[in-house]
């Protein structure tokens, strides 16, 4: 249905990484059932997160074809490594087994408990768990993909009536039945791997599709430990447990089985898988390898890079695809724009000068002189009768920082002065404290 490439994602500032790219065959790309059913794996994918599932990044689509841009995992395919490591005459370990699914059910559990915006379950159904579709790599991380024929309420393409999809060695007997399925046939492929994995053969084999499916449905299924006498008879129980053709039977989650295994404590921990992918598929890493060193070094080097880098910057950013006004503004510093910020850094600095000024100035009780020393007390001199005075005027203006007690009584107006000097404003207290001269505010 589609073939996986290696490609570079760039971004703004230079930024870039590695994705794995799947584009559709161009013979699907116009068919609108298969190009529906590529469209459920990403929007599918894109409610599902979690260390253990492959993300999806983004869905790009450019004339005829649709490509999904996911995650690059350095690693291989569980299945590759298998085969690789039997053609070796290597058997893969216990606790390596044990490790990878752990991992893998814990994605199963994150896809199966996956709900929408609005939080009404998805109830995804992987329906095609298989080594091939889990993915191991150099991390020690198992991680699940390939969400194309999963079954949920929403999806775009329904099954038509009375086909099958899967693989059908990994098919739970109640969807090769064609019954109603529930995440509980992904717990039973999910057991037929580690089986497989802890023994080194095939659990079901048929020489055609029929015979296959009559061994799915009937055959009776032997313990782990009967083929691999160091399988220990507690897996035995886990493994032949999410094997029941009964599924209530069977764990009713994912996760429950994840538990059990991680119970029995022969898990591997991730450095040690990492450890076993980097041995096993080493040849294969490092050929790939230097192809990516190839990729990431023809971006840097090509002359259109930057051109490259611009275009996905306009073209690949949420929404509508345009830069906003910070971006640009990040992008491209505005020296009107620094100058503005500044002046009104220096008003906001010069307004709180003159705020703390006023506010440390002390209250006046009487005009003080300029001199350091301050001036003897004036004796009291008897109050003039009420008449011998006229009422000030209305329109006489009073002084906002001279403030006269009630019990003083008031000072006969003095006559004018020559201008004072306010060079400097102010004068030094006893205290050493700059004042202000009053004839100066």
């Amino acid at each position: 249905m589609a073939a996986v490439h290696l490609g570079r994602l760039l971004g703004p500032v230079g930024f870039a990484r590695t994705v794995a790219i799947k584009r559709l065959h161009p013979q699907f790309a116009k068919d609108p059932s298969f190009v529906a059913m590529f469209l459920d794996e990403a929007r599918l994918c894109a409610r599902i997160r979690h260390p253990n599932v492959v993300p999806t990044l983004d869905v790009v689509s450019l004339e005829d074809e649709l490509f999904l841009v996911m995650e690059y995992v350095h690693g291989d395919s569980l299945a590759r490594l298998v085969r690789t490591a039997h053609d070796r005459g290597e058997e893969v370990p216990i606790e390596v087994s044990v490790g990878v699914m752990i991992h893998a059910l814990h994605g199963l559990h994150a896809a199966h408990e996956a709900v929408t915006e609005r939080g009404t379950p998805l109830e995804i159904v992987h329906r095609d768990v298989s080594p091939q579709n889990i993915l191991v790599g150099t991390d020690g991380v198992g991680r699940v993909l390939d969400f194309g024929i999963a079954k949920a309420t929403s999806r775009l393409q329904v099954t038509e009536e009375g086909q099958l999809k899967g693989k059908l060695a990994y098919m739970a007997p109640e969807q090769l039945e064609r019954d109603d399925v529930d995440r509980r046939v992904d717990v039973w492929a999910a057991s037929v791997v580690l089986w497989e994995l802890l023994t080194g053969r095939r659990l079901f084999v048929g020489d055609h599709a029929a015979r296959l499916m009559k061994s799915v449905l009937s055959e009776p299924i032997p313990k782990p430990s009967e083929y691999a006498s160091d399988v220990p008879a507690m897996l035995d129980e886990i493994v032949l447990m999410g094997l029941s053709r009964d599924r209530e039977a069977r764990f009713a989650t994912a996760r429950e089985m994840a538990i059990a295994l991680e119970a029995t404590r022969l898990a591997a921990p991730q450095h040690a898988i990492g450890a076993w992918v980097e041995r096993v598929a080493a040849d294969s890493l490092g050929t790939r390898g230097g192809r990516l060193a190839e990729i990431e070094g023809a971006v840097l080097t090509s002359p259109n890079a930057l051109a490259v880098t611009d275009a996905a910057t306009s073209a690949t950013l949420p929404g509508d695809g345009t830069l906003s006004n910070t971006e640009r503004d990040a992008r491209e510093p505005r020296p009107r724009r620094r100058l503005a910020i500044g002046a009104a850094l220096v008003l906001v600095l010069a307004a709180a000068t003159v705020s703390l000024a006023t506010r440390s100035t002390p209250t006046v009780e009487a005009p003080m002189s300029a001199a350091p020393e301050p001036l003897p007390a004036a004796p009291p001199q008897p109050a003039p009768p009420p008449s011998a005075e006229p009422a000030p005027s209305p329109s006489a203006p009073l002084s906002p920082s001279v403030s006269v007690p009630s019990s003083v009584p008031a000072a006969k107006p003095k006559p004018s002065k020559p201008k004072p000097n306010c060079s400097p404003p102010y004068k030094i207290g006893k205290d050493g404290v700059k004042v202000p001269k009053l004839e100066c505010l």
